[in-house]
C-alpha cells in the first residue's frame, strides 16, 4: 500500500509542480512523511525527479517564446553554490524540523500570493537596476533549496512576483528552468549524505515526470489572473491541511 502510495503521490505532485511552476519537491516531502516514510528519507527522495520533471514542463513554456533567459541566467549562477551550502547544512538539522518548516513555508507563500497578486502588466525593468534584488533572490532560495531539499520553485515564483515584478507566467517558465539546474547539486549533497532512498525516488519518479508536462499544459490555457489565485490558494490549503495533520 505504501508503494501505490508513493506513486499516487508522485503523479499528483508532478501535476502540480508542472501546474505551479515548481519541481513539486516541497509538496512530496510532507505527503511521503505523512505515508510513513522516515522524515529525511521524505526530504531528500523526490529531489532527483525534479531535474527532469521540470526539464519536461519547462519546455511546454519555452516552446511559446515564454520566459525570461537574463532572469534565468541569474538564478543558476548564484543559486547553485547557495543549494549546496544548504544541503550541507542539513548535517546539523534534523528531517523532522525541515518537514515542519516546510509546511509552514508552503502555506505561508500561498496566503502571501492570494492577498497580494502581482499586477498583470507586464513590468519590462533594465536588469542592471534589479540586479541586487535577483542576487538576493536567488541566494535566499538556493540555501531554503539545498536545506529543504527541493528546487526552490515554491519560492522563486512568489518571489519573481513580489520582487521582480514578473508576470506569472514567466515567473512560471523562470522557475521551472531555474529549477531543474537547483536540483543537482542538492541531488549531489544528499546522495553523498545518504539521505535518498533510491528505489522511493525511481518510483515517485516514473510516476511525476510525465504529469508535469501535462501540468505546465494546464497552466499556460489558463488567464493570469486565475492562474495566480489558483497558485496561491492551492499552496494555501496545502500547507494549512498537513500542518493540522500532523
Amino acid at each position: 500500500m505504501q508503494w501505490l502510495a508513493i506513486i499516487g503521490i508522485g503523479a499528483a505532485v508532478g501535476f502540480l509542480g508542472g501546474l505551479f511552476g515548481k519541481g513539486g519537491s516541497a509538496i512530496a516531502t510532507p505527503l511521503l512523511a505523512a505515508i510513513g516514510l522516515p522524515a529525511i528519507v521524505a526530504v531528500a527522495s523526490p529531489l532527483p525527479a525534479t531535474v527532469p520533471g521540470t526539464l519536461a514542463a519547462y519546455r511546454r513554456y519555452r516552446s511559446l517564446g515564454i520566459g525570461d533567459p537574463q532572469v534565468i541566467r541569474w538564478t543558476i549562477a548564484v543559486g547553485v553554490p547557495a543549494t549546496a551550502l544548504g544541503a550541507l547544512a542539513t548535517r546539523w538539522v534534523s528531517g523532522e524540523a525541515l518537514v515542519l518548516v516546510t509546511d509552514v513555508l508552503v502555506a505561508l507563500i500561498g496566503l502571501k500570493v492570494l492577498l497580494s497578486p502581482s499586477p498583470i502588466e507586464v513590468v519590462r525593468n533594465d536588469l542592471g537596476h534589479r540586479r541586487l534584488r535577483l542576487v538576493l533572490v536567488a541566494a535566499a532560495v538556493g540555501l531554503a533549496a539545498g536545506l529543504l531539499a527541493n528546487a526552490g520553485g515554491f519560492l522563486l515564483v512568489p518571489l519573481y512576483l513580489a520582487v521582480l515584478k514578473l508576470p506569472i507566467k514567466t515567473a512560471l517558465s523562470c522557475s521551472l528552468a531555474a529549477a531543474s539546474v537547483l536540483a543537482i547539486p542538492g541531488t549531489l549533497v544528499h546522495a553523498a549524505l545518504g539521505h535518498i532512498d533510491w528505489a522511493v525516488a525511481a518510483v515517485f519518479g516514473l510516476a511525476s515526470i510525465p504529469l508535469s508536462s501535462l501540468g505546465a499544459r494546464a497552466a499556460l490555457r489558463l488567464h493570469p489572473q486565475r492562474l495566480e489565485r489558483l497558485y496561491g490558494a492551492g499552496l494555501l490549503v496545502l500547507g494549512a491541511t498537513l500542518l493540522v495533520v500532523r
